[in-house]
């Protein structure tokens, strides 16, 4: 549970990769629908650090390892699980305690900063161990007091350093602090901790975490929705970059583009951390809502706040008004479909990105019913050639977005239609081509080219690792094992 240095893990990260047509079984491919493999001739060997150059471990997991390879008949499935589901405690986590109580630092991967968003989703599955181990509720506590900390420095910011270290985004024209790595205004950044510490207290029944700090920021978040409200005005937040990358910077002196205050919130940058066109992103503010609600009942509950929860209560009601009146469009071939980005002023943004939220991914998140009408014409809407970023090949097929650029699949993309389908063959298709789209190296990867897998970004990145061996844990839990062993 001590720091280690993980530059082993990247070697053999790199030496799996080139190894990866002796490791990878044959495969046969017909129209990008993967039809068969072999694994009988395959030995899958761990790709996990050795035990000693693991950050940080925990019991319940190890036990949970265990468990789910032994139920999996399909040994490449079984070998990703294992891969994949620890990665985020076995490269990312930094514990430690500061002034008595635990502090969790958890870097996003390959870029040694901690985003809200990636390290609320990192942690997120192992959530329903934390009763089976204490080592590991710890962990979770920390997480939850470390990102309530970070509200408290910024809440504008969405990646912060490890301490006042300063970084590459320093000069960044926005109001920077040597504890930020990066100042990208994103309303998920706020919604996840809240997501997070509201499931952790529900799961463990840990109320602890819910002192000062806790309320100060939620206090924070509340002032940061409704100054993003842009009611009063354009309120405090600018930001502007040097930068040949056109959605690494904002337009009109680094507010963005113009909106009208109907009740929506402004995020100034997507999940993805590119620059949104129209300024009410859809998805993000229907995040917003469900998570406004879970605040509430924690500051009714735990913290007899009533005034808090109230004001929680009622933004997330504005908020839920205007998404209804404002967010949907009426598409000839669809029908009324969920908007991927608004302004107010009646224009739209069809479209969806990969990373999540994301439209796809509303009721993993539980922003929206997996059966309301609107959602699943929106769904057929962002899996077809209709959406800009929808890319099929090769290698396989889903949704990327232009932080990586054209023909780049986002294997987040292909999860999020697992996690949201009614079909289990549909499920059965998106494992499938998971599994064939690993490049041999048994991790998610970024994305990967449609026709070529081989080519991918970023060969370690924690959240779609833990996301993957989070839906097959899932599928088990509901019963699809037999779906999984038919693979």
């Amino acid at each position: 549970m001590k720091r280690k240095n993980i530059s082993l893990y990247i070697f053999a990260l790199l030496f799996m990769y080139n190894n990866a047509k002796a490791m990878e079984p044959v495969m046969q491919q017909d129209n990008t629908k993967i039809i068969n493999y072999t694994q009988d001739v395959v030995e899958y060997r761990s790709n996990r650090p050795i035990p000693a150059d693991r950050l940080y471990s925990s019991k319940a997991v190890e036990e949970k390892i265990q468990f789910i390879k032994k139920l999996l008949t399909n040994a490449k499935l079984a070998w990703m699980f294992e891969n994949c589901f620890p990665n985020t405690l076995d490269t990312t986590v930094h514990y430690r305690l500061l002034n008595g109580k635990p502090d969790t630092f958890v870097y996003t991967g390959d870029i040694h900063a901690m985003w809200l968003r990636d390290s609320s989703a990192q942690v997120w599955p192992y959530v329903q161990l934390a009763n089976k181990d204490s080592e590991l509720k710890k962990m979770l506590e920390g997480v939850i007091r470390r990102q309530f900390k970070c509200i408290n420095i910024d809440p504008y910011a969405n990646s912060y350093n490890d301490g006042p270290t300063g970084g590459d985004w320093m000069s960044d024209m926005t109001d920077m602090k040597p504890e930020l790595h990066e100042r990208k205004w994103e309303i998920d950044s706020l919604c996840y901790p809240l997501r997070l510490a509201y499931q952790y207290w529900k799961e463990t029944g840990d109320s602890s975490i819910f002192d000062k700090e806790w309320l100060d920021a939620i206090t924070n978040v509340l002032k940061t929705f409704k100054e993003q409200q842009r009611k009063n005005g354009v309120g405090p937040y600018k930001f502007q970059r040097k930068t040949e990358r056109a959605l690494d910077t904002l337009n009109n002196g680094g507010l963005g583009a113009p909106v009208n205050p109907v009740g929506l919130i402004v995020s100034s940058f997507r999940p993805s951390d590119d620059a949104t066109t129209l300024q009410f992103l859809v998805p993000s503010n229907f995040f917003a809502v469900s998570s406004l609600r879970k605040a509430a009942e924690i500051l009714s509950t735990v913290n007899r706040n009533n005034t808090l929860a109230q004001d929680c209560t009622n933004l997330a009601n504005e908020v839920e008004t205007a998404l209804h009146k404002y967010a949907t469009y009426n598409h000839p071939e669809y029908g009324t479909i969920y908007a991927f980005e608004v302004d107010g002023f009646g224009n739209r943004m069809l479209m969806d990105d990969a990373n999540v939220p994301s439209l796809l991914a509303m009721p993993y998140l539980g922003d929206i019913d997996v059966k309301d009408p609107i959602y699943q014409n929106t769904r057929r809407f962002v899996w077809s050639k209709d959406n800009p970023y929808f890319f099929k090949g090769k290698a396989g097929e889903g949704i990327g977005g232009p932080h990586i650029g054209y023909d780049m699949i986002w294997p987040m993309s292909i999860m999020m239609k697992a996690f949201t389908s009614q079909d289990d063959q549909e499920i059965k298709e998106c494992i499938k081509m998971l599994m064939a789209t690993d490049a041999g190296t048994g991790f998610m990867h970024e994305s990967f080219q449609k026709d070529n897998p081989a080519k991918f970004t970023r060969a370690w990145f924690a959240w779609q690792n833990t996301l993957f061996g989070e839906l097959i844990l899932k599928l088990i839990n509901e019963g699809k094992l037999d779906l999984l062993n038919s693979i």
